[in-house]
């Protein structure tokens, strides 16, 4: 019976060929020894890719909603701290003015006027604070202001104040600033008319920051702290009598004031825990999800090992063959 031999260029090109798959093998082994990850994912998971994309898109999800939580606890602290400077303004103010008793002068409430003015600018300097490039009290027209600036304010305040002359007929015409259609809305407030959109903190969770420039306890603030500024106004003609009463009256609204921003505060709050909350359930879920990706992409060392040994075991093998096979000659074979 004839044999058949592989011609040596058939030969030598076989055992190149076994060379380069050892050390790719060998190179594969070793990188999933030092890593601790397969890098064949279709061999490693039989071509069955359903639970690893499936954790992929939990973990991109996880990260949008990372995101935004973490965006949401940025606007929220940045809003508490001001809703908390203006509660402290307002608040020393009226504390200032009710504390006068019978020790009120001219001196004392020019004073107490020019405060009620520093209120004023610290109230507008707060609502419009931006994070990120976004405005906070705006609503949903966040690439704006949300309130003009204290002269302008106080200058349409000062007209609408324009010819009255007792304290009812000034309060009277401050409600209808302040009120529907008033310059509160025409003049002082320049943002959005709609509420900022939601943050999403998960699938089908998400936060609301409802808290705008022209809500009740800001107006109720700037009242008060407008009604003391203007007090000791020289535009208006007013008795010094009157003065007095708008003072007194400053303080009085203060308290409303200091209750609407706490109830303001306080629902803020709520929403601030609830953030906190979602950002340590995202924590936890993206750690399980990164444990469950870990656990099946991993690749196990001891087995690992055993396979490179195995594979340089062929390698040393095939260096051994193919050197005894370089050392075969015509001679060598006819002895």
């Amino acid at each position: 019976m004839n044999s058949v031999s592989i011609g040596d260029m058939a030969q030598s090109f076989h055992l190149r060929r076994q060379n380069a798959e050892l050390k790719t093998e060998i190179t594969r082994l070793t990188s999933e020894l030092s890593s601790g990850k397969v890098q064949d994912v279709m061999k490693h998971l039989g071509a069955d890719l359903n639970y690893l994309t499936d954790i992929e898109r939990s973990l991109q999800m996880n990260s949008v909603f990372t995101r935004s939580a973490h965006e949401a606890a940025g606007f929220s602290a940045a809003m508490q701290s001001g809703l908390t400077y203006l509660q402290q303004s307002i608040s020393d103010l009226g504390a200032d003015i009710l504390g006068l008793g019978e020790g009120s002068n001219t001196l004392t409430n020019n004073l107490l006027a020019q405060k009620g003015q520093g209120v004023i600018e610290g109230l507008v300097s707060t609502l419009n604070t931006s994070v990120a490039g976004r405005a906070l009290f705006s609503g949903n027209a966040t690439d704006r202001a949300a309130l003009a600036s204290a002269d302008t304010i106080l200058t349409d305040l000062r007209a609408a104040l324009a010819g009255q002359s007792t304290i009812a007929d000034i309060e009277t015409a401050m409600d209808d600033w302040f009120g529907a259609g008033g310059g509160y809305e025409t003049v002082a407030y320049t943002g959005g008319t709609s509420d900022m959109s939601a943050f999403h903190l998960g699938d089908g969770e998400r936060v609301d920051l409802k808290i705008k420039g022209d809500d009740a306890a800001f107006k109720m603030t700037l009242k008060s702290a407008a009604m003391a500024a203007l007090s000791a106004d020289a535009a208006l003609v007013l008795s010094d009598a009157t003065r007095a009463a708008m003072l007194e009256r400053a303080g009085e609204l203060s308290l409303s004031a200091v209750d609407g921003l706490t109830a303001t505060r306080g629902a803020l709050g709520y929403a601030e825990a609830r953030i906190e909350d979602a950002g340590i359930r995202l924590t936890a879920q993206n750690t399980s999800l990164e444990i469950a990706r870990t656990e099946l992409l991993s690749a196990d060392p001891y087995d690992t090992i055993v396979k490179l040994e195995a594979t340089q075991f062929r390698l040393e093998s095939l260096y051994t063959a193919t050197a005894k096979l370089s050392q075969l000659s015509l001679v060598g074979f006819l002895r």
